[in-house]
């Protein structure tokens, strides 16, 4: 964040992006140091990056800016065997939220999207099948990550006395709605 002070003068958006999780694994059977590695990257992450930007924000002239962090429709409709994963993008829903109430003040807003099988390398699983929460296993159909992209272009140029709170952009028939 230094260096893009330096060079930029400012920071006007961020697009907190951290998420990994593990292979579907009973809570019972779930190892500590596996949980620990998944809230570091997708809760501490979000917060490392979230916090230098509040502050370059907050403290530039004029003040103010945007954060938009990555949530997940797994923190609405978690998927088997998803604790680690499920438990920190709930998470982000809570800091996100006090994020957008603490940033008020300064002219910082924040917000979050929840995205649901973009097409990337972490839902290439998808085609092969993942585990269903009636115990079936079974492909999912996924989306162009461009969706998502120009979704966050458009929460991004919003003025900062706009704000889209959240956000959820999906493969239309994958089984979100009704999962559970």
């Amino acid at each position: 964040f230094a260096a893009v002070r330096d060079a930029a003068g400012r920071v006007d958006v961020l697009f907190n992006n951290a998420g990994g999780g593990l292979a579907s694994t009973n809570f019972g059977d779930l190892d500590y140091a596996a949980w620990r590695e998944v809230v570091e990257v997708n809760l501490n992450g979000m917060f490392l990056c979230a916090r230098a930007a509040f502050r370059l924000m907050r403290d530039q002239t004029p003040r103010g800016g945007r954060i938009i962090n990555n949530g997940s429709i797994s923190a609405h409709a978690p998927r088997p065997g998803s604790a680690p994963y499920t438990a920190t993008k709930h998470a982000v829903t809570g800091l996100t939220k006090s994020i957008a109430l603490d940033g008020r003040a300064f002219d910082i807003a924040c917000c979050q999207i929840d995205i649901g099988n973009a097409a990337t390398p972490m839902t290439a699983r998808m085609a092969t099948g993942v585990p269903q929460a009636d115990g079936s296993v079974a492909v999912e159909p996924t989306m162009d990550a461009g969706h998502v992209g120009r979704s966050i272009l458009f929460m991004a140029d919003m003025p900062l006395d706009a704000n889209v709170q959240f956000m959820t952009v999906m493969a239309t028939k994958m089984p979100f709605i009704g999962r559970g």
